[in-house]
């Protein structure tokens, strides 16, 4: 079974770098908020760092600003005492994290893309000797996933390689998850998959066949192809005849 899920925490970061500067001081600043189940909980932690080292930070649950290292020290005591600009800080809670929450919930947090999912042998099929099923979960959004393979209705959880979840660079993901197997005639695979954008999972199905079978089967659906193309032939040629013979009978008007 492999699970890709979101924990029911959100994160939105925001980090700024100045360098102060053209020697190696660089200070940074990191705005994160935390938001669980929605905004049931939310939770936000300022970090200032200098050197690549956290030096003072604003902690919404201390409510206060709290030096990290000896170098933080002097600004957290200005800081907590300039008593105004302490109470906006603890407003951001408000009018940043959950202002930006309500703008994000609109676009990103409610878009939703139902995955394509197919699968395919790794090689040529053969009864009885050893493959890999590899079922492809394309195009989705968001990122939380459940693949699980079944074998014949029963639910398989050895032999299973994920791989990590795959960015496609336009807010889609893909996934693959292989299934090491060794087909018997009858047998019959299936990758269940579920995700928020479904009402119901997907189930796809992969059924062991012989080399024989396989190509007994190719054979009829080649074969009914071409009957096809022929009956549609036949029916042109005979469509184009019945033309030719009403213009040829038709009688002559002066």
């Amino acid at each position: 079974c492999s699970s890709h899920q979101n924990l029911r925490l959100l994160r939105v970061s925001k980090t700024t770098a100045v360098k102060i500067s053209m020697t190696d001081f660089v200070y940074q600043f990191k705005g994160m908020c935390y938001f669980t189940n929605g905004t049931e909980r939310v939770w936000s932690v300022d970090r200032y760092i200098y050197n690549r080292e956290e030096f003072v930070r604003f902690d919404s649950d201390v409510g206060e600003y709290r030096a990290v290292t000896p170098l933080g020290r002097p600004d957290a005591e200005y800081w907590n005492s300039q008593k105004e600009a302490l109470e906006r800080k603890r407003a951001e809670l408000d009018t940043v994290c959950i202002h930006n929450y309500q703008l994000e919930l609109r676009t990103t947090l409610q878009r939703r893309v139902e995955p394509t999912v197919t699968i395919s042998p790794s090689r040529t099929e053969a009864l009885n000797h050893h493959n890999l099923l590899v079922c492809s979960v394309t195009d989705f959004y968001p990122a939380q996933i459940k693949v699980r393979w079944f074998r014949n209705d029963q639910e398989e959880t050895a032999g299973i390689v994920s791989t990590p979840l795959i960015r496609n660079g336009d807010w889609t993901f893909q996934i693959l998850v292989m299934l090491e197997m060794t087909p018997q005639r009858g047998d019959v695979y299936t990758c269940h998959v579920e995700h928020p954008s479904l009402q119901s999972p997907i189930t796809v199905e992969w059924r062991a066949q012989s080399e024989s079978a396989q190509s007994k089967m190719l054979s009829g659906i080649g074969g009914f192809v071409l009957g096809l193309i022929f009956l549609g032939l036949g029916l042109i040629i005979h469509h184009r005849s019945q033309k030719v013979a009403v213009c040829v009978m038709r009688p002559f008007s002066a």
